[in-house]
């Protein structure tokens, strides 16, 4: 069987498929997915061994220049890719109009996505050939894991989903091993960042737990905050620009994880990390940590600033 999936981002949506992934495998040994997906999150999808081809899509940055010349030259390419193959099932687990229009559309096979009832954008729906209902009020892995099994024809299990991609990052070069955690300080929204200097008084708390604590970062304004938070810990480590899979081989060999709410914490959560992830604004009951060893510290008053350091460091340090 030969099945594309439209899960093009973000990065935590792309992980949250994953389970699905590993749910139809063991339901049919020799499924094979095709996965139309950003470029930029293109890794991922490689790591699950029912991934046969990974088709990338640039849709945000086409559209910045959609009618030029070498734009619409990439756009033939990815076109002539996608209908190459005429596929048993298509599924969009976006749902959103742009990935339903640019995307499923196009692809050959019959078209699977949410009803009108349950999509983020009703009118994406208009494009499927089966439209599923699946409950809104639940989390995100569960409802794609649901998806699934709807479109293929086969009972959704009632067991807690398998990413099944830590094993490809268990096996620690000599430089990743001792005892140290990593601090995923970096997000996209101002509102969802701690404090530095709560951040500060948390690294402070660790200086006698004999523990390294790792900074990584990706946007040049991201590796200033690590330089900033690392600035005068010897303990401290500001790693180097990494690729994705060069970040989750640092989280995957770290003693435990201490985030912020970004695409990083999901995919600590989908290595199986134990991660501590700090919540203000958002709501972690449809997107939260989903796996093993995910815990949440919620604020009280839906801001970042009222976490305090000393009681991340005490669920921290019990689990060191």
């Amino acid at each position: 069987m030969r099945v594309l999936l439209v899960k093009t981002s973000s990065m935590g949506d792309v992980l949250h498929s994953l389970p699905a992934l590993t749910d139809a495998q063991h339901v049919f040994p020799e499924i094979q997915f095709d996965w139309a997906v950003e470029e930029g999150f293109a890794q991922i999808p490689t790591w699950h061994s029912a991934v046969n081809q990974v088709i990338p899509v640039a849709i945000r940055r086409w559209r910045k220049n959609w009618f030029s010349a070498p734009i619409r030259a990439e756009r033939a390419a990815f076109r002539q890719q996608l209908t190459a193959t005429h596929y048993d099932a298509v599924i969009d687990a976006q749902g959103l109009l742009k990935s339903a229009f640019l995307v499923t559309r196009l692809a050959h096979g019959a078209k699977h996505g949410y009803d009108r009832h349950s999509i983020r954008e009703p009118i994406a729906s208009f494009f499927y050939d089966y439209k599923h209902q699946i409950s809104k009020q639940q989390h995100a892995v569960e409802r794609i894991r649901q998806l699934f099994a709807a479109s293929l024809g086969y009972d959704c299990p009632k067991t807690q989903g398998d990413y099944a991609i830590a094993q490809h990052f268990l096996h620690a070069p000599t430089e990743l091993q001792g005892e140290y955690v990593v601090f995923l300080h970096s997000t996209t929204r101002d509102d969802k960042h701690w404090p530095e200097e709560h951040w500060r008084s948390l690294i402070a708390l660790m200086a006698e737990s004999g523990v390294k604590i790792k900074l990584p970062w990706g946007a040049e304004h991201e590796y200033q905050r690590a330089l900033r938070l690392a600035e005068g810990f010897d303990f401290v480590d500001v790693l180097p620009k990494l690729t994705l899979a060069e970040v989750a081989l640092q989280i995957a060999n770290a003693k435990a994880v201490v985030s912020v709410d970004t695409g990083l914490s999901h995919l600590t959560a989908a290595l199986d990390k134990t991660n501590f992830t700090l919540f203000g604004p958002t709501d972690p009951g449809l997107i939260g940590g989903y796996g093993l060893g995910q815990h949440e510290i919620k604020s009280v008053d839906k801001t970042m600033k009222s976490i305090e350091p000393d009681l991340v460091f005490k669920q921290l340090k019990n689990s060191l």
